[in-house]
């Protein structure tokens, strides 16, 4: 059998096929229990939710500027990937709720890779379902070509699973394995997994049943509190990491982390956002994409952060995603590095 055709074990070996997301049919569901918990927790009611679609001058500037990262990357000799189109009227219903349609743009949300191993995340917002239909005919061709492939138990996401009324970071309930594939971070044999409003104490044990012993899952606990773990801790390459300044201390950096070289993300600048609520902070400047040890994509209208990188030997390519507030996303949620160069290794 030919090798398999998922393979990465860390977050920086040089990537040679990645799946890259799409803006098109993206919309904000309508109001439910999961999203305002979560997404839209800061003054939003069902009645003032701006559910639907978004303006299409936003769409078609991020599928512009997504499509000159995929090219960017074919030019490197990356084999891009897309997802199957969105259909914007789809529904998803079961026997507890009824939702629809999400963001698309961010397959980094949707899976993860460790080593050969293709895991399904069971997701925390019931209308980021339906994202993961769209990569379904894709993985059954990795998984025909050799890959491993499994899905974490499907979630039923009650409506006891949201506690709107419990401080940020405490708004997830353990009552089943829930996690998006955004709360982990790939260092080799040892797994960051970012316990938020992302992700449960039970996703973490799931996940290390998963891997097996050979792996070791790190529970990250009063890092980032609201989602997602890339736009806090950015490995670079073995012993370099870059970190946001004002949510990672002493106190709280895993230990796993504590004799690498730093790099203290400096103060971003706000590209803005459309509508009158943005998913992200500014923040989202971290949000950067390996290429290779020696490359990351980052968005150029960050010349300090570039600065830092090119100092450490790293090379910046150039790009923009305009809304990467308003989707919540940059460079790395906006991607899923399939296979990567390079085997399984310990960086302790």
């Amino acid at each position: 059998m030919s090798p398999s055709p998922v393979s990465a074990h860390n977050e920086w070996d040089p990537l040679e096929e990645v799946v890259v997301g799409s803006a098109v049919g993206a919309r904000i569901p309508r109001a439910e229990r999961s999203i305002l918990t979560l997404d839209y927790h800061d003054g939003f009611t069902a009645e003032t939710l701006p559910s639907g679609p978004y303006p299409a001058d936003v769409v078609e500037k991020t599928e512009e500027e997504l499509q000159a990262l995929c090219d960017a990357l074919t030019g490197l000799g990356v084999t891009v990937r897309r997802p199957a189109a969105a259909d914007p009227q789809a529904v998803l219903r079961t026997g507890l709720w009824e939702t629809d349609g999400y963001l698309d743009h961010a397959p980094r949300d949707v899976a993860l890779v460790v080593g050969d191993l293709l895991i399904d995340a069971p997701m925390v917002v019931r209308g980021r379902a339906l994202k993961q239909a769209l990569y379904k005919d894709l993985f059954t061709e990795y998984f025909n070509r050799g890959a491993r492939w499994i899905s974490a138990p499907r979630p039923k996401l009650p409506d006891e699973t949201y506690r709107p009324e419990l401080p940020e970071g405490r708004r997830l309930a353990d009552l089943e394995p829930l996690f998006d594939a955004a709360n982990v971070i790939r260092l080799g044999t040892d797994l960051l997994y970012q316990v938020s409003d992302g992700g449960n104490e039970l996703g973490a044990r799931w996940l290390q049943e998963a891997v097996g012993s050979r792996y070791t899952v790190h529970p990250c606990r009063n890092l980032y509190t609201s989602l997602h773990i890339d736009t806090t801790i950015v490995p670079l390459r073995p012993g370099l990491v870059l970190l946001h300044p004002e949510r990672v201390n002493e106190e709280n950096l895993p230990p796993i982390l504590s004799s690498w070289d730093k790099i203290w993300c400096p103060e971003l600048n706000d590209i803005g956002h459309a509508g009158s609520f943005p998913v992200n902070s500014p923040w989202i400047g971290m949000n950067i994409l390996s290429v290779r040890p020696d490359l990351v994509v980052a968005d150029h209208r960050q010349p300090e952060l570039i600065k830092l990188l090119e100092a450490k030997g790293i090379d910046v390519l150039p790009l923009s995603l305009s809304h990467a507030r308003t989707f919540g996303g940059g460079f790395h949620c906006a991607t899923l590095d399939v296979r990567r160069t390079g085997t399984l290794e310990t960086y302790r």
